[in-house]
């Protein structure tokens, strides 16, 4: 298991100098994808994947996992909108560009429930949707995940499970909070762990996604464990964000990132 760094938990950092900070950190990968100023250009991935590399070169650190992000909002082009699995394809130039770079992961959000739907069309919508998305990943040699979150069409785990039996070949990333805000315990999540193919760590509790480390319940150093135990090789990645969404914007971002890197590397 090894540690990496979001880029994304820096908003006004340059990708350059997130990696500049996971060096720091002594951490030795990062988290990239298409947000704030560390933002890759998705223009550039999409008409050129391999000549898209420049982006990435030189930052000194290997590239944990991509967040793809279909539009520009969580609702836009999301996996479970029928009109938008066409236009979705593009992620077959995002799988290339992961092959290229050796970035072994591609996480997406499963999708939202749309106007029109309900949550088991939504549902049926998205595993259509993902089924070729990740022959396209295999193909390039990368893993397709996707992260289970709130407000999307799986917020529990027992739903979670049922959706990946009816899409062969899917896996997770896995984020404890967002399952443990909405109040179900660690127990209820930790039969995920087999699927997963990159982790999100920070500590939360019920009724917040995010909060600080003397306030969490999340059980980090079960799930490392068991992690362990399971023969995971993959990422635990560091991920505290500075944003309204999560109700975040006045933590200290840099501290729990410390913090968290510090438990993690004491229970590896």
């Amino acid at each position: 298991m090894k540690i990496s760094l979001f880029a994304w938990s820096f908003p006004e950092l340059t990708l350059k100098e997130c990696a500049g900070l996971a060096r720091v950190l002594g951490i030795p990968a990062i988290d990239i994808g298409f947000f704030y100023r560390a933002s890759l250009d998705r223009g550039s991935i999409r008409d050129d994947p391999e000549a898209a590399l420049g982006l990435v070169t030189g930052l000194g650190v290997d590239l944990a996992c991509m967040y793809h992000f279909f539009g520009a909002t969580m609702i836009d082009r999301n996996l479970a909108d029928p009109s938008a699995r066409a236009i979705n394809i593009d992620l077959h130039q995002t799988a290339r560009f992961c092959s290229a770079a050796a970035i072994p992961t591609i996480f997406v959000l499963p999708g939202m429930v749309n106007p029109g739907q309900t949550r088991a069309s939504a549902y049926d919508e998205a595993a259509r949707t993902l089924a070729p998305m990740i022959e396209i990943c295999a193909a390039e040699g990368v893993t397709l995940t996707i992260e289970p979150n709130v407000r999307s069409f799986l917020e529990a785990p027992d739903q979670t499970l049922r959706f990946l039996r009816s899409v062969p070949g899917l896996k997770l990333t896995i984020d404890y909070s967002h399952f443990v805000c909405l109040g179900y315990p660690n127990g209820a999540v930790d039969p995920l762990l087999p699927h997963a193919a990159h982790l999100h760590m920070r500590q939360t509790r019920a009724g917040r996604l995010q909060d600080k480390a003397d306030f969490g319940t999340i059980n980090c150093a079960s799930i490392i464990g068991d992690l362990r135990a399971q023969g995971y090789a993959g990422y635990l990645a560091c991920e505290h964000l500075h944003k309204d969404y999560i109700n975040a914007r006045g933590d200290d971002v840099l501290t729990e990132v410390v913090r968290m890197r510090d438990l993690i590397r004491r229970f590896l």
